[in-house]
């Protein structure tokens, strides 16, 4: 039975990185855990193979989403830049459509969860303003100061459902 083998491909900047990775340095500061993995991590390189040119695809496209947002365009110039670049080129030319459309449906699931978050820190922080404003620990006036992320409207919400526990 052949040895198994993991690796990971890094699309970032190398930086001083190390070659391998393990699960208990990275995630548990190198605790003995029951489960030890290592994995061997893959870097951008001279090379010409297809790893490498996926590589390369991830950190355009990075640079484009950085241009033009989590957008089409920036999945289109990314494509034209890598063809230009002879980088999954035939790929590219061949399945042009499928990659903006997967890529975009990536955009839209990275899109939605971002927007998950968002809506939990949100409630999380209208819990600790009701909390605070009924146990006196601060005034409607203060509330933009604690908590900017409520309009005025919502503020006067919050203070009116305060009020209704209270009664």
């Amino acid at each position: 039975m052949p040895k198994p083998e993991l690796y990971v491909i890094f699309t970032g900047n190398r930086g001083k990185k190390s070659d391998t990775i393990s699960l208990s340095k990275e995630f548990f500061n190198g605790a003995d855990i029951d489960i030890e993995i290592k994995a061997k991590v893959i870097y951008e390189s001279d090379t010409k193979d297809i790893i490498n040119q996926y590589i390369i695809f991830c950190k355009v496209l990075d640079e484009q989403r950085e241009k033009y947002g989590m957008t089409e365009q920036a999945i289109k110039e990314t494509i034209k830049i890598c063809k230009d670049r002879n980088v999954l080129k035939e790929y590219l030319e061949c399945k042009e459509t499928e990659v903006v459309t997967i890529m975009m449906s990536l955009f839209d699931d990275e899109r939605i969860m971002k927007t998950y978050a968002k809506d939990i820190e949100k409630e999380t922080a209208r819990r600790k303003a009701k909390l605070m404003l009924s146990n006196g620990r601060i005034t409607i006036q203060e509330m933009p100061i604690f908590f900017p992320e409520f309009t005025e409207e919502e503020a006067r919400e919050i203070e009116a459902e305060v009020g209704i526990m209270s009664t």
